[in-house]
């Protein structure tokens, strides 16, 4: 039996509700001669990147996106509790944290790592979503582990995880940096100091046994120090008045999309998010200053609002508002202008070429 086989008999399950039939997959499976990691990373994961892809697509709703979700959490688990805990005594490395940055509740990427890591033989604290950062910095003086794992789906994370990164080398604890937040090729756990990234779990395992060096005794950086960029104001500035940017950005689209003066309240409601959003984007574009967090965003929010019936033009239109507002912040400027230049083209591009949003 292939794992691919195996991924296809799971997702049947998953998505028709059937945790039974889940677990009793998983366990034929170990029975074929599948080992652990490759259920865990190459089946359980996949399963839950086609859940997202199928929620991004409007083929599943919201609720039936969490159901699958929490399915697929109890399979991992019962995967995990499948080792007697002598075995993993017997073989164990050291000790980690593995955590969610604070604000971030995409929590299965974390949980995938943490179980390898058991597998592998660490001994593991798994804290699970939104840690904050104090909580997080008290546990390591608690436990004074060999490295943290943090991890982040969400971009608008970043600047959180910036400090939590701080804050863990602060007291000598070094950190490694993984998820999509930190970009495909971990650009931004450089940018924000991480000791190491790792790409997907298994090169977590890989890195951890290779051995994360201790940071050295420092002063207390600042954030300018790792992004010097910052000392324009335009990020915080932008942060501060984000309230006011989407209460004005959303008057002024009522006499500029006339659509908009027929939508429900809850319509308005979910377009008042949308613009949270992207103010939220923009910002953590201007923190960690590239182009491609606000661009990639949007691109991928335009495919959203597409499988929804939602016209792309919407988006423009509120980037021009937009832009209107910051007309005194140049960093902001470039930023909203390339994404209104990402944004034209993808809506040329025929619809086969594009890609589904994970």
């Amino acid at each position: 039996m292939s794992a691919a086989k195996v991924r296809d008999q799971l997702w049947q399950a998953v998505a028709e509700g059937d945790e039974d039939v889940a677990v009793d997959i998983l366990r034929d499976a170990l029975a074929e001669g599948i080992d652990d990691e490759t259920l865990l990373l190459d089946v359980i994961a996949g399963v839950q990147e086609k859940v997202g892809t199928e929620w991004a697509a409007d083929r599943i709703t919201v609720a039936q996106e969490h159901a699958a979700t929490a399915i697929n959490e109890r399979a991992m688990a019962a995967l995990s509790h499948r080792t007697p805990e002598s075995t993993r005594a017997a073989s164990r490395r050291g000790r980690v944290t593995v955590s969610c940055v604070d604000g971030e509740w995409h929590a299965f990427p974390a949980r995938l790592v943490g179980e390898t890591l058991r597998l592998r033989g660490w001994q593991v604290d798994y804290l699970g979503a939104q840690t904050p950062t104090p909580h997080l910095i008290a546990h390591l003086h608690q436990t004074d582990p060999e490295a943290v794992l943090l991890s982040g789906s969400i971009p608008t994370r970043l600047p959180t995880a910036h400090a939590a990164i701080t804050a863990c080398q602060a007291i000598g604890v070094p950190v490694m940096a993984g998820g999509r937040a930190f970009g495909p090729d971990g650009r931004y756990a450089r940018s924000l100091g991480a000791d190491q990234w790792a790409a997907d779990a298994r090169g977590a395992a890989d890195a951890l046994e290779a051995g994360v060096p201790r940071p050295r005794a420092a002063a207390v950086r600042q954030v300018v120090d790792d992004l010097p960029h910052l000392a324009d104001q335009e990020y915080t500035l932008v942060t501060r008045t984000r309230s006011q940017l989407v209460k004005q950005n959303l008057r002024e689209l009522d006499n500029r999309f006339p659509a908009m003066r027929s939508y429900t309240d809850a319509q308005r409601e979910r377009t008042a998010e949308d613009l949270a959003h992207i103010v939220d984007f923009l910002a953590t574009a201007l923190y960690v200053d590239d182009p491609e967090v606000f661009s990639s965003f949007l691109t991928w929010t335009a495919d959203i609002l597409e499988a929804r019936t939602v016209p792309v033009h919407s988006l423009i239109t509120g980037l021009g508002l937009l832009a209107e507002q910051l007309h005194d912040f140049p960093r902001a400027l470039v930023l909203i202008r390339q994404g209104t230049t990402a944004l034209t083209e993808h809506a040329t591009r025929p619809a086969r070429g594009r890609t589904t949003p994970a």
